[in-house]
């Protein structure tokens, strides 16, 4: 048995302080999500006087007890329209998420109606539009819990209203893919907001509190000069005994969600479901993964020692392992589920991005989902390795990553800078799924490196017309350059503009492998009926 034999000195002075270090940012993110559930719990008391429960303990009644939740993209839209990380406030407005639901596996999303009464935000589209993707993509119903003011006018973006016609589409392909889609109403379903329920298979409403219309009052008022109380215009009484949009009415959020499970049980689709495979524990704890990643992403990590903290029983087995080594590829199993593992003891060369290129395909010609652990500062440079061919034998690799077969699956475990980004499968290469570590760190090159490049440029530029250098002005711009990538590569940032599907703690990282993993094992089992278009209400 190939079992990973560890070399790492838990109580030296570096593990200790690069556990210190992560530990830091792990609090930084649990006090970013405590504060958006902060902001949502201040409207507790209105809610309580209107009889409603606040969108999470809705959410917390909906999912089954006991029973795994993969939150997706807690940090969406921070620093995005706020530059004081002190008063940020992320989320998007929504919360997103993949659970059970009577013993159904689906992809849920709550609308955030604590927070400026659930109006739409920017990175709020891109977040719903990411799990309308991975619900297509692994074949999960789609739950939608509706509660939004729509648009928010005070701070229109003509680009929110033209892509968030998106959804609309989107929704009707998932529903023509045999996907059932599902949404409760518990309040305000306004404009384009009114299409949410329109497109839905099954459409539950709360008596006295939804409302669906495609203009409200006032705007009902200032387009006709016609005047109608809500309840008359799209009340759920309404839409239950006259429009037909809803097929069942609840008298309160408690009700309403009893119902929705009711419905989801009688779809029928726990039987594609199975209980997740049994695995041996790696021989190493995850608490070592806070201790392995080095605060400075420039010092070398044997990213081996990551690998034996998450499979089973810490056994790989290494592909190629005295060719191309500092590209590691190694087969091995996480809860017992095979899966093909890529990841960087240094840059990637000639040799290693050859030998990447062959295990992506093997693993393909044998149905192994791909996971790439990445710690990358790129393809290497320089005379050597361009006579050897780096660019076509790193070509060979993207086209290998980009056309995979099988299911793939990226964690930023520490540096994914300049091209290696792409060929370790980032997020423009589309994997089901991609996490990050709190220290990792996103660029197209390092800080110093942007920095320095930008200071021979100049440098050179200068002396080519016969110039003096100015010292002082080439300072300021490389700590000009330095300030903009520091904050732009962190795992933070990034996150915040949906360049991942959030951020996770590294001891958490074996769990959540394990759920996504069996995703992809029950997406194979699910046999849909797919329709030439959505379900279409009468």
């Amino acid at each position: 048995m190939p079992v990973f034999q560890s070399s790492i000195a838990t109580q030296g002075e570096a593990f200790v302080e690069n556990r210190g270090y992560l530990l830091g940012l792990i609090d930084e993110l649990r006090g970013l999500e405590a504060r958006t559930e902060a902001a949502s719990a201040k409207s507790a008391p209105r809610f309580a006087k209107r009889g409603q429960l606040l969108p999470r303990e809705r959410l917390g009644l909906l999912l089954d007890s006991g029973a795994p939740f993969l939150t997706l993209s807690s940090l969406a839209g921070f620093l995005l329209d706020v530059n004081d990380p002190a008063k940020s406030v992320p989320g998007g407005g929504c919360i997103v998420g993949v659970g059970s639901i009577a013993g159904t596996t689906c992809m849920i999303v709550v609308d955030d109606s604590g927070i400026e009464a659930g109006a739409l935000q920017p990175m709020g589209l891109e977040k719903f539009h990411r799990a309308q993707q991975i619900a297509l993509e692994n074949r999960l119903p789609f739950v939608h819990l509706v509660e939004s003011a729509g648009a928010n006018l005070q701070r229109y973006r003509v680009e929110d209203f033209i892509n968030g016609g998106g959804h609309y589409a989107r929704l009707a392909r998932h529903s023509a893919a045999g996907l059932p889609v599902l949404t409760l109403v518990h309040g305000s379903s306004t404009a384009g907001g009114a299409y949410m329920p329109g497109m839905s298979d099954y459409v539950v409403m709360v008596r006295d509190r939804a409302r669906a219309f495609l203009a409200g009052p006032p705007l009902l008022r200032a387009a006709t000069g016609e005047i109608a109380t809500e309840e008359e215009l799209g009340g759920a009484v309404m839409h239950a005994g006259v429009s037909g949009l809803a097929e069942y009415l609840a008298d309160d959020d408690s009700d309403a969600i009893r119902t929705l499970r009711e419905v989801v049980t009688r779809l029928g689709w726990q039987r594609f479901e199975a209980p997740l495979p049994a695995g041996r524990d790696p021989l190493y704890p995850a608490d070592d993964l806070l201790g392995i990643m080095p605060k400075d992403g420039r010092k070398p990590v044997d990213m081996r020692e990551v690998i034996a903290r998450l499979v089973d029983g810490s056994d790989l087995l290494e592909f190629k392992a005295n060719y191309g080594s500092a590209t590691v590829c190694a087969h091995a199993d996480v809860f017992g589920m095979p899966v093909g593992i890529l990841t960087n003891n240094g840059p990637l060369d000639p040799a290693g991005s050859t030998k990447a290129t062959h295990f992506i395909q093997a693993c393909c010609q044998s149905g192994i989902p791909l996971l790439y652990l990445q710690n990358t500062t790129g393809y290497i440079v320089g005379r050597e390795s361009e006579r050897a061919g780096m660019i076509k034998h790193g070509s060979k690799m993207i086209q290998a990553v980009a056309n995979a077969s099988v299911p793939q699956v990226t964690i930023h475990c520490g540096s994914s800078f300049g091209a290696g980004n792409y060929g370790m499968c980032g997020r423009g290469f589309s994997p089901r799924f991609l996490f990050s570590w709190p220290n990792s760190r996103t660029a197209v090159m390092g800080a110093e490196q942007a920095s320095t490049t930008m200071a021979i440029v100049m440098e050179e530029s200068a002396r080519a017309r016969g110039q003096e250098v100015d010292r002082a002005q080439i300072d300021a711009l490389r700590a000009m350059i330095n300030a903009t990538f520091d904050r732009q590569t962190s795992a933070f940032y990034t996150s915040g503009r949906m360049l991942d599907d959030g951020v996770i703690d590294p001891r958490d990282t074996r769990r959540v492998l394990g759920y996504v993993l069996s995703l992809f094992r029950r997406s194979d089992r699910v046999a849909l009926r797919p329709l030439d278009f959505g379900v279409a209400r009468p």
